[in-house]
């Protein structure tokens, strides 16, 4: 393994950089040419997924609200709790700034692409109606650019693997638990080894059952999940109001912090917290608009915009809050390594020392949403690059990697999903910069139908 680490830790500062330049470069492009109307039909985005412009007859397997919610569950996870735990520690309390950043830039390439899922859909070898970025690649740039829907799909079998998830979910369940400690009945039992085969055998039973059963499962466990979650952290703030405004003023000082620029670690510094705030909501990656392309709508642009609120709400919201609570209770200051640690401290500390305790249960329902919808991801670049048939297998590689990523080391598991995604952004980005105008005059063409309520 630590083979494969090294490997991997060498190949990823270059592909950083080329995500660098699609994510943030292409990013603020799609922000200027949008003319940030996007932004402007913010409610508007929130009617559409309440429910208001619902036509069942419409194709597509799924509702606005089911498809953002699997979106939601498969980005609102572990990247928002343990993600920003290692931000901070790699980075420090200015790297918030970036991931902030990040997302606001994100929400408009998740408006272009989902956007771009709907306006070209294509059918599986089934004959199913089928959404994404291998769709409106070959679709949309034309036959020639398969190639580049043949990369995405190769790093998709890869970046969509629950490998960090399982094993952030494995670290906080030995360190609230401490097995071998406190059950020392079994002796020398592998409970990591123990907790992957469980969450292999939870998993196996709603992912076979297919996208709707997936998308059911979702809408009910994101809701509840965020609400907990949101109701802890928004309490501690209140014990803690005083270090509220301390804390976000250091997030702010420390993001320009003249020192740390000077040393040469402030692009560092940039490069960390677009790299969490990417794998947080997975703007550019090219996941959201597999399940977006489900949706039941035939307008694009009402697409774009439920897609558009993931982003605000896994990162702008969840990630923010998730920092605050670390640095407000001195967390970031006190772990020892890398990974959700911080987040556990800071809960134990600020809740009375059941903390960890509430935190391991929102973890776990967290967990188990991220790994029931990832493995559609991978089915579908499977399905790509070969049939539905065989695309189907997929889900047996993927129930088999959760026993792995489970013993694996954080470091192996982080720097794995990350080289994937960085690998999907270019051949995404590529296409949502190419196809961009097509949004743009469907975007004129769908916002002139909302003034005269003809949408």
């Amino acid at each position: 393994m630590n083979v494969i680490n090294d490997f991997l830790a060498s190949v990823l500062p270059y592909t950083e950089w080329v995500m660098l330049f699609l994510i943030i470069g292409g990013g603020l492009f799609l922000v200027f040419y949008s003319k940030l109307l996007p932004y402007r039909y913010f409610r508007h985005a929130i009617a559409i997924t309440s429910g208001k412009y619902d036509n069942p007859d419409d194709p597509g397997e799924v509702s606005h609200l089911q498809a953002l919610s699997s979106a939601v569950a498969a980005t609102v996870g572990l990247g928002n709790i343990s993600g920003v735990a290692i931000a901070i520690y790699l980075g420090g309390p200015g790297v918030v700034f970036w991931i902030w950043v990040t997302a606001l830039v994100g929400m408009c390439i998740k408006f272009y692409s989902c956007s771009l899922a709907i306006m070209f859909r294509g059918n599986d070898s089934d004959g199913n109606l089928q959404g994404g970025p291998m769709y409106y690649i070959t679709k949309g740039m034309g036959i020639k650019a398969k190639p580049l829907a043949v990369f995405f799909c190769i790093a998709g079998l890869f970046g969509v693997l629950p490998a960090f998830t399982v094993n952030q979910f494995t670290q906080t369940l030995m360190g609230v638990i401490q097995p071998n400690e406190n059950i020392a009945l079994l002796g020398d039992f592998n409970w990591k080894l123990g907790i992957g085969i469980v969450l292999s055998i939870i998993t196996s039973f709603v992912i076979f059952g297919g996208l709707k059963k997936i998308a059911k499962v979702a809408t009910a466990i994101v809701p509840f999940m965020v609400l907990v979650y949101l109701i802890a952290v928004i309490y501690i703030m209140i014990i803690n109001a005083g270090q509220i405004f301390p804390s976000l003023k250091l997030i702010f000082v420390e993001a320009f912090n003249f020192k740390t620029a000077v040393q040469g670690g402030l692009w560092g510094l940039i490069i960390i917290g677009i790299r969490r705030a990417v794998f947080s909501n997975e703007s550019g990656v090219g996941n959201a608009p597999m399940y977006h392309g489900q949706s039941k709508t035939n307008e694009p642009i009402q697409e774009g915009l439920v897609a558009m609120l993931g982003p605000f709400i896994d990162t702008i919201v969840v990630c923010t809050l998730t920092a605050v609570v670390i640095l407000l209770s001195g967390a970031h200051l006190e772990a020892e390594n890398n990974g959700i640690t911080m987040t556990l401290i800071a809960f134990e500390k600020s809740l009375y020392g059941v903390g960890d305790i509430l935190l391991m249960v929102v973890v776990a329902a967290f967990a188990l949403s991220t790994l029931f919808t990832y493995s559609y991801y991978g089915t579908k670049c499977l399905s790509f690059l070969t049939n539905a048939k065989i695309g189907k297998y997929y889900n047996h590689i993927y129930i088999l990697s959760i026993t792995f990523a489970a013993v694996a080391s954080v470091d192996l598991v982080v720097n794995l999903i990350d080289l994937s995604f960085a690998l999907m952004v270019i051949p995404n980005m590529i296409a949502v910069l190419y196809l961009a105008p097509k949004v743009n005059q469907a975007m004129k063409t769908y916002f002139l139908k909302v003034k005269d309520g003809r949408a």
